[in-house]
């Protein structure tokens, strides 16, 4: 490589909860810069799941969390070019990675939901996730199935 790695940036624990991968989220779904908005969105998100999920024995950060983990895709597939032909083949997700693309698709698909406010359709995509439903899981089951149809192609790896 001609370019030396970027060094990782250290992330600060967000002030509410006193967690990196908060504020990583949050980093995540800030707009134009404004992060005081995006914090504000997301504590909303979570003060609301909090009231819709106090039957649940678990902490509103603690379901965030799970929801998290729940949108994390394990396997992707990567266009490889043999030949003439492109093949779709299955890698494993690096641990930063999957962080990320678990993030981004729980924010992709609270955007794309019905409802008032961001706080609001956040909270319920975080509820739907953390129910092993909604569009951000829909999405990893749907990365896993192609991953798994194009399993015959996985010694064409990198």
């Amino acid at each position: 490589m001609r370019k030396a790695k970027p060094k990782k940036r250290i992330l600060l624990p967000d002030p509410k909860f006193g967690d990196v991968l908060v504020t990583r989220f949050v980093n995540n779904l800030m707009l134009d810069g404004k992060k005081s908005i995006a914090y504000t969105i997301f504590y909303d998100a979570i003060d609301t799941v909090g009231e819709k999920m106090k039957d649940s024995d678990k902490a509103p950060l603690e379901i965030w969390k799970k929801a998290l983990e729940n949108v994390t895709p394990q396997v992707e597939v990567k266009s490889r070019r043999v030949g003439g032909a492109t093949f779709q083949v299955p890698t494993e997700v690096r641990a930063e990675r999957k962080v990320s693309l678990s993030m981004k698709n729980l924010i992709l698909y609270a955007h794309k939901r019905a409802g008032r406010s961001m706080a609001e359709k956040l909270a319920a995509e975080i509820i739907a996730a953390f129910n092993e439903e909604g569009g951000a899981f829909k999405r990893k089951e749907e990365m896993h199935r192609m991953a798994e149809a194009n399993k015959a192609f996985a010694h064409f790896r990198f």
